[in-house]
């Protein structure tokens, strides 16, 4: 999917300027080992019940190449993964995990250099028992996520685009990008400066 491909191309803090902070995942999931590079494909979605990842385990041969696998799990108490569902994920062609849970192995998953964005790590796995529907909505970070949904992620954060909006969203972020890479610093300062005196004089601010 062409569009897809090019919001590789596009930094989460600009995609969060257009789809808004609802969109924006919060900042317990973060990238497990840097530098990260990042990541952008459509969502895999997978919801494991606590003390169980069954379903992320049969995720990986299931999702297509490119695929973000994003993982709503019910606790923080077991790992949701370890180094090898994370190794078969990545000769797989799976772009990466985003978990709302723990995974274990970090030096296994760091050495092969597969993204994982998660809340951390743990040594204890959990059991491999709850069988439950893939590709349905998930909450992961605070987002609705929705299967075909375009997941970005780096270093700055990850941001969920509707699939619904993709197309209006590159758009955007395209002619964003350009206003940006056009502007000198010392023209943005000058708009800058002149934006936050009036803000200041505005809230009676004296010095």
């Amino acid at each position: 999917m062409n569009d897809v491909s090019e919001f590789k191309n596009i930094p989460p803090t600009t995609l969060a300027d257009i789809v808004g902070r609802a969109q924006v995942m919060d900042i317990g999931i973060r990238p497990l080992w840097s530098p990260m590079p990042r990541v952008a494909g459509p969502a895999f979605t997978v919801r494991c019940p606590a003390g169980d990842n069954l379903m992320l385990h049969a995720a990986i041969y299931r999702a297509e190449p490119g695929s973000v696998v994003v993982v709503e799990s019910g606790d923080l108490d077991y790992a949701l993964a370890g180094g090898n569902v994370c190794a078969v994920a990545q000769r797989r062609g799976i772009a990466a995990f985003v978990v709302d849970g723990v995974i274990r192995d970090l030096a296994e998953v760091r050495e092969a250099g597969f993204p994982v964005f998660a809340r951390g790590v743990l040594p204890i796995p959990g059991t491999k028992k709850a069988v439950a529907p893939l590709n349905e909505p998930v909450r992961c970070g605070g987002v609705l996520v929705n299967a075909g949904d375009v997941v970005v992620a780096d270093e700055e954060g990850i941001v969920v685009t509707p699939h619904a909006r993709t197309e209006q969203v590159l758009v955007d972020a395209r002619r964003k990008l350009a206003k940006e890479a056009a502007e000198s610093l010392d023209a943005w300062e000058g708009a800058h400066r002149s934006r936050i005196e009036k803000a200041l004089a505005e809230g009676g601010f004296e010095g």
